[in-house]
């Protein structure tokens, strides 16, 4: 997509204990689209609770990167702009003498000191951007403070802010992890709402907690390395705390994630998540790259009309109407398709539904490598409004659509990620696909003058008789291969409906 210097754009500068950066979002659609994002070190929050000030060598390094960064978003024009500064900036002694400096970095730039509520209602709000349907405990561990939140049914409940961010905590525990342990296992435990959101889902924000979703992807060769949405049991969870607090104890940690900032911390959040882990007992744990910045898009930028957006659709819309021939050809495949599946269930409808929107995809691709550019650009491709499970399927079925086979390698991230059940029904769904594209010439009216049925041991593909010239031999043995994977005899016969 091409953007002109007239586009719509906001940005934001989120002032942190650990680190300050810069997000600028494209347009105002309901799933966020950032064309800058830049990040810079300066922990302010370091030393804050033994000497109550800013950490001096931050202060000197921020008015190089406050500068830089208002440079980028006034030259982009972008508006609104602001900065969020968080539990350093708030609970400094000199917290207010920081922010004069920094009006004259960035003049005429609001900057908004958010109270630990206001964090909290942030980060549920970005969880919630792309989960829509979360309902658990938000967990926004940052450098000074990290915010718990509950959330359901789209609704933010009880929140609370505890000085437990990865540098704070180092210095309340004196850089001794047993002790961290001890503090970390008292704050949560303090919050007494807690018990209400035992045996949910855990949703982990911030930076260092992604950094230990990056670790252990590298460690178990993940086959893709998105952490937005990576997912594990409270089993899971549990051997990567222990796995992570006894690599960084043995100093024997090798790894190729782009974490090396963040190996002094990493301790002090796996210390956290431990706690959370022991007190919650969570069915499962999703790491979110989706937060603070991200609720603040959600709250101020975004279109009224697009809030109540489905993320997984407003995707999908966007693919087809970017990347699609015919706008019209998505929906009449989804009508097509509708009896494909015995049973279907909800999810699979909604999956389908995605994949017949974005089956087009990649049609302005070479003929020579279509099928696997298809297959990566959806299992890769940027944004929060797929889950993992849902871009191995939807890449699969991309991929099939393309005429990928089984054999091709790599389809291998989908075969490690989808479940056999699900795999089968992607290969399915994208021999269809290709079946309908054939059949039709990516025209809608033709499609919908024919029919499949699908019966118990039969699978029948029905046309109106006049379209009798359409019928080729392409065409039947793409039916063929169809019915021999779903276990059913085929067979072409005129509709008389």
């Amino acid at each position: 997509m091409i953007h002109s210097s007239s586009s719509i754009r906001s940005a934001i500068v989120d002032l942190g204990s650990n680190s300050v950066r810069l997000v600028v979002f494209e347009g105002r659609e309901r799933n966020p689209v950032i064309i800058f994002n830049e990040k810079a070190t300066l922990r302010l929050g370091s030393g804050l609770e033994k000497t109550g000030k800013l950490n001096p060598q931050g202060v000197l390094l921020a008015e190089d990167v406050f500068k830089r960064f208002y440079a980028i978003a006034t030259t982009m024009k972008a508006d609104p702009f602001v900065v969020l500064a968080t539990a350093a900036v708030r609970d400094a002694d000199d917290g207010h003498e920081f922010l004069k400096k920094l009006h004259k970095w960035m003049p005429c730039v609001p900057v908004q000191i958010l109270t630990g509520e206001q964090e909290a209602d942030y980060a549920a709000a970005g969880v919630m951007c792309s989960i829509p349907n979360a309902d658990g405990v938000v967990a926004d561990i940052g450098g000074g403070s990290m915010e718990l939140v509950q959330i359901s049914n789209q609704q933010r409940y009880n929140a609370q802010t505890l000085s437990l961010g990865v540098i704070r905590l180092m210095d309340r525990a004196g850089k001794k992890i047993p002790k961290a342990n001890v503090i970390a296992g008292r704050d949560i435990k303090s919050v007494k709402w807690l018990h209400e959101s035992k045996k949910k889902k855990l949703y982990l924000v911030g930076g260092a907690f992604r950094a230990m979703a990056q670790l252990y992807m590298e460690y178990t060769s993940y086959p893709i390395c998105i952490v937005h949405y990576y997912t594990l049991s409270y089993n899971e969870a549990k051997i990567l705390v222990d796995w992570i607090l006894l690599k960084l104890k043995d100093g024997n940690l090798n790894t190729q994630a782009l974490i090396h900032k963040r190996l002094n911390d990493l301790p002090y959040a796996a210390t956290v998540l431990k706690q959370l882990l022991m007190i919650l007992k969570p069915s499962k744990i999703i790491f979110c790259a989706e937060g603070v910045r991200e609720g603040w898009y959600m709250r101020n930028v975004i279109a009224e009309n697009n809030r109540n957006q489905n993320p997984q659709e407003a995707a999908a819309l966007d693919i087809c109407k970017r990347l699609g021939r015919v706008q019209e050809f998505p929906s009449a495949l989804i009508k097509w398709t509708d009896s494909l599946f015995n049973n279907e269930d909800q999810d699979m409808q909604q999956k389908r539904w995605v994949a017949c929107m974005i089956s087009d995809c990649g049609c302005h691709d070479h003929p020579a490598y279509r099928k696997e550019q298809a297959y990566y650009r959806i299992l890769r491709m940027a944004g929060m409004a797929f889950d993992h499970q849902l871009r191995a399927f939807l890449a699969l079925t991309i991929a099939i659509r393309y005429d990928a086979t089984m054999n091709d390698k790599f389809l291998s991230a989908s075969k490690k990620i989808l479940s056999p059940k699900h795999y089968e029904q992607a290969v399915i769904l994208g021999l269809a696909f290709r079946l309908a594209y054939t059949l039709s010439g990516n025209l809608p009216n033709l499609l919908l003058r024919t029919r499949l049925k699908v019966g118990k041991k039969k699978l029948t593909l029905y046309y109106y008789h006049h379209l009798d010239a359409v019928i080729s031999e392409t065409v039947s043995r793409r039916l063929s291969r169809l019915g021999q994977l779903m276990g059913l005899d085929t067979k072409l016969l005129p509709d008389h409906k």
